[in-house]
């Protein structure tokens, strides 16, 4: 049976960002503002310590409805991104001290302009590191991805793939069916490259996230069950994995809300807030990069359009490092997500 939710469900009243960010600030739920919470251990305003990541959004078409997805991604999706605003990050790059670049999507491998991008990307940041989030699965779905794997290890590519599991069940649940299958399909395949290699210089890094709405469990112990099992069953070696908390945006806070988990999901992240993984959220080094150009703080912000504080640019176009430092970080109730337990970013754990 196909797990995956249906299309015509992921197109409901929560495609709005306006909406999004009125439930998640539901005062039924009896939580304090994040921002309260940072005024309580004296970390309010959320000031940036310089950008060092530059995550780029390539566009929100992907061939998974995953759904946990706070990016909504899903083949119907046409937003993608532009050469033209691809040559203004790289502009960016060229012209700022910013050593990582994180291409990030939907599948940014249904970009066709990506391999341009990656390519260019590397003469301008040749020990820089440039990040690739695959979903893997999509680069055993058709001649037209099949190039990719090799293109990444031309250019020396960080591939940050997602594997939110070890069971075929777990991930077919929540990424629909036959994906487990793809996904130990296109590891092999990654493997047979040299990626995840002792001494090859080709990391393969794994991101996991919890199946359901709970705080992710020890990093370094999941990591260690991961290796166990994919090298026991599959034969496959990776570098690290990061854990990642499900943020309570789109797709996922969705269906937190047809569960009626929500509060109870809101509670379990403010509860555990962590005033010392406020010192090294994401957003205090990463500047995010929508398809169409905008910026945002991060990611998240990004879903739920929540632009950049003045006096930072509005636009990857405008990109100006000065401005961008003397802005506040724009928050908000799911800033709890990043902010719970161990902290979760991008890169994984923050402490």
């Amino acid at each position: 049976m196909n797990t995956r939710p249906s299309l015509h469900k992921r197109k409901s009243a929560l495609a709005d960002s306006g909406e999004q960010i009125r439930i998640l600030e539901h005062t039924d739920c009896k939580i304090v503002s994040f921002a309260s919470k940072l005024a309580e251990t004296g970390q309010f305003p959320l000031r940036p310590d310089g950008t060092t990541i530059l995550q780029v959004n390539t566009g929100y078409r992907c061939n998974l409805i995953c759904k946990h997805c706070h990016v909504d991604g899903g083949p119907d999706r046409s937003e993608m991104m532009s050469r033209d605003t691809m040559r203004y990050c790289l502009d960016a790059l060229h012209k700022n001290h910013i050593q990582t670049l994180d291409i990030t999507g939907g599948a940014p491998e249904m970009n066709p302009e990506l391999p341009w991008f990656i390519k260019e990307a590397r003469k301008i940041l040749p020990d820089g590191e440039i990040l690739v989030r695959t979903n893997l699965a999509v680069l055993v779905s058709g001649t037209q991805y099949q190039h990719f794997p090799e293109l990444f290890k031309e250019s020396l590519v960080t591939l940050i793939a997602s594997l939110p599991c070890f069971t075929r069940e777990t991930v077919d649940a929540q990424r629909g069916e036959g994906v487990f299958d793809r996904s130990i399909e296109a590891l092999k395949l990654l493997n047979t490259l040299g990626y995840g290699k002792q001494g090859s210089g080709l990391a393969l890094n794994l991101v996991y996230n919890p199946g359901g709405p709970s705080l992710p469990g020890a990093q370094q112990g999941l990591e260690a069950d991961f290796k166990t099992k994919l090298q026991n069953e599959f034969g496959i070696e990776f570098n690290h994995l990061y854990t990642i908390t499900n943020m309570p945006v789109s797709r996922f806070l969705e269906s937190l809300l047809d569960t009626g988990r929500f509060c109870h999901y809101m509670s379990l992240l403010a509860g555990h807030f962590n005033s010392d993984a406020v010192k090294n959220l994401m957003c205090r080094t990463t500047v995010s990069v929508g398809w169409d150009g905008t910026l945002y703080d991060c990611d998240f912000n990004q879903m739920l359009k929540l632009s950049l504080c003045s006096p930072a640019p509005g636009n990857i176009r405008n990109f100006d490092e000065h401005l961008l430092s003397k802005r506040d970080i724009a928050i908000g109730q799911h800033c709890y997500g990043c902010a719970a337990g161990a902290g979760s970013s991008c890169q994984g754990s923050l402490l």
